[in-house]
């Protein structure tokens, strides 16, 4: 799931179930922690290509550089499990004039996602949302990891049998957070999920850690800590990052206008990406 680390890609992604996917692409690798515990990599097709393969590679998009965590393997496909995540509209607002004045203070910031300095759009406050907010986000429920051709099938299978019912529920984004991925090569600006939602994605992070450990792939981060992240920069500046982070958040609690949660959104499922191809894994059922 190292998705997050550099920045992440764009790539189209196909529901059927007949075909195989195509080879991932290039990508990053993030497998996130905060300043003092790691947390799970981010999505791997995120960042452009998402935790992927290759020698070290760098892409010069706002003079960023990525690099890949496991090396590509001829047969092997980039695996991410997550819950796909949209920031409703009403929020926005709020959340762009936050990310305009944290990236004030730290200008190495980049969107996650598209490689783009988050300060080239600071001064179009519609493209700010647009560009921002305005993507898709994800909840990892597994680190992002390579896998073989032969276990597609039975991977998808599993994750299906296990979770195809699912009842709806809220999550709450109620913390800005700051989490360094593994080898502390890049800082993320996230939002992290401490109330409303935590106990029903840590089952849910249970479930695919069982179907990881059933095909020998190596498990989740213990005490997972669900998140999604709208911003990284290169290196670790964890302490200055969560410094500012502390201060404007004090400053914005003082003014009144932020409330206790940040966002709530509203569970709409899983999706598994293997490679180029997205697969939908379970049925959400209202009370």
């Amino acid at each position: 799931m190292d998705a997050l680390i550099a920045s992440y890609g764009d790539a189209s992604s196909d529901d059927s179930d007949n075909d195989t996917p195509n080879p991932p692409p290039p990508q990053t690798s993030n497998s996130q922690a905060s300043s003092t515990t790691l947390l799970p990599p981010p999505p791997l097709f995120l960042l452009e290509p998402p935790n992927s393969l290759g020698n070290m590679e760098y892409l010069q998009i706002g003079q960023a550089a990525r690099v890949r965590t496991f090396p590509h393997v001829e047969g092997n496909y980039a695996l991410h499990v997550y819950i796909p995540v949209y920031i409703p509209y009403t929020p926005k607002k709020d959340l762009a004039l936050f990310l305009k004045k944290v990236t004030s203070l730290v200008p190495s910031l980049h969107v996650v996602d598209v490689d783009v300095p988050l300060n080239s759009l600071c001064k179009d406050d519609q493209k700010l949302a647009e560009v921002a907010l305005g993507r898709e986000f994800h909840i990892s429920l597994g680190r992002t990891v390579p896998i073989r051709v032969h276990q597609i099938d039975s991977v998808v299978a599993m994750l299906r049998q296990k979770l195809q019912f699912q009842r709806r529920y809220l999550i709450d984004f109620s913390k800005w957070e700051v989490f360094v991925n593994d080898d502390h090569t890049r800082t993320f600006l996230s939002m992290e999920v401490i109330t409303g939602g935590l106990a029903e994605i840590t089952k849910q992070i249970q479930v695919v850690n069982e179907v990881y450990r059933l095909h020998n792939l190596p498990e989740f981060y213990k005490d997972p800590r669900p998140h999604i992240s709208l911003a990284w920069a290169l290196g670790d500046i964890s302490d200055s990052l969560k410094r500012i982070v502390e201060e404007e958040m004090k400053r914005v609690n003082v003014r009144g206008s932020l409330q206790k949660c940040i966002f709530t959104s509203k569970f709409s499922g899983i999706e598994c990406k293997i490679g180029q191809k997205t697969y939908k894994i379970c049925k959400v059922q209202d009370d």
